[in-house]
């Protein structure tokens, strides 16, 4: 009988108690509860709803308003006139998905997070599963925000459009995709790099930046980049009418999609290779 309990003790042990906690449904609760701890979170998910909406509004109320030949496209696509901010909403959410990794590496709590959960590939999992919803959630939500408040200023002018307008709710729910997508293009880049500045930096640099430089490149070379190259291709999920010279809403979308896939695909082949 005492040797059974022993038996009993051992399997019920520490090791066995942490390679429960350390499962990815428990895991991911960790994080989520983590995320959700650091103020930062919050903020930087209004500053994307803030900075989105107003920046759509300005853009609504000027194309609305305005006479200058040179808003008639704004005009022409009263959809993609109240989705501009968008533009500016993407680098807000980028920097939230860069800082919901590189921040334990840059305060050095990421060797704490690897004590408590030793299969580094179910940590970053975890941490990329509990970014997902969230920046979908919010970015869907920023988006409607965004299409209903130029809305309503573009009515103002008579060139409003409607949910029911044919690709029009595609365009809107393609907001929050695309939003959701820069979240997790940050987070790779900052699982890779491992540091909030060059993490943001090169974000900013590889989805605002490069892709209007890259798209001048002359042959064919400039049309794949003008196509194919992140932001270029995800972009295309919020035209309504996406100019025939370039990819398909979900074809561009699902090209964006595995520029992120495989950077994180790299960042989880470097976690389990380096040192914390």
């Amino acid at each position: 009988m005492a040797t059974n309990t022993l038996r009993a003790e051992h399997r019920i042990g520490p090791s066995a108690v942490a390679a429960g906690a350390a499962r990815l449904p428990n895991v991911i609760r960790s994080e989520w509860t983590k995320l959700w701890s650091v103020r930062a979170t919050v903020w930087t998910l209004l500053a994307m709803l803030v900075v989105t909406v107003g920046l759509s509004a300005l853009f609504a109320s000027t194309a609305a308003t305005s006479t200058d030949p040179a808003m008639e496209h704004m005009r022409r696509d009263p959809t993609g006139t109240s989705l501009a901010g968008i533009s500016l909403g993407q680098i807000v959410i980028v920097v939230l998905g860069v800082m919901s990794i590189s921040t334990e590496y840059t305060s050095g709590s990421i060797r704490t997070s690897l004590i408590a959960v030793p299969r580094r590939l179910t940590l970053l999992g975890a941490k990329a599963l509990v970014l997902a919803p969230v920046a979908l959630v919010t970015g869907t939500v920023t988006s409607f925000a965004a299409f209903f408040v130029g809305q309503a200023l573009l009515a103002t002018g008579g060139i409003n459009a409607d949910l029911s307008d044919p690709q029009v709710l595609r365009a809107v729910v393609g907001g929050g995709l695309f939003l959701a997508g820069n979240a997790l293009f940050g987070f790779a880049l900052g699982a890779v790099l491992r540091s909030t500045a060059s993490g943001i930096t090169v974000a900013v640099a590889v989805l605002k930046i490069l892709p209007e430089l890259v798209a001048q490149l002359p042959g064919t070379l400039g049309d794949w980049a003008q196509k194919g190259f992140t932001s270029n291709a995800g972009q295309q999920i919020l035209q309504v009418t996406p100019p025939a010279d370039r990819l398909g809403p979900w074809t561009g979308y699902l090209v964006f999609t595995i520029w992120w896939v495989v950077i994180l695909a790299i960042a989880a082949v470097l976690m389990r290779r380096r040192d914390a």
